[in-house]
């Protein structure tokens, strides 16, 4: 039985947050370490880029809002970690 494209994704939603707990729970994200915090920051974007994509259906929608909406979500990724970095060398 081939699995909906609908159902893939859920699968990957689903584990990028398992993977994003995991590394919190188990105190990954302590000072001084980058790739826990790169790793749980790009799956935070990969995550809200697939449900605007595929649940928003904003593949549908016209280039402008398209830009738009992944521009900010790269925008507000950028600008947390600038405060993360930022906040390293306080």
């Amino acid at each position: 039985m081939a699995l909906k494209r609908s159902d893939r994704v859920l699968a990957f939603l689903l584990l990028a947050t398992a993977v994003t707990v995991f590394l919190g729970e188990r105190g990954a994200l302590g000072v001084g370490q980058w790739w826990p915090v790169l790793l749980v920051m790009g799956l935070a974007a990969l995550k809200a880029a697939t449900v605007v994509w595929e649940f928003m259906e904003i593949g549908h929608a016209p280039a402008l809002w398209k830009r738009l909406l992944l521009g900010w979500l790269v925008v507000v990724t950028l600008g947390i970690l600038l405060a993360y970095a930022i906040g390293q060398r306080a």
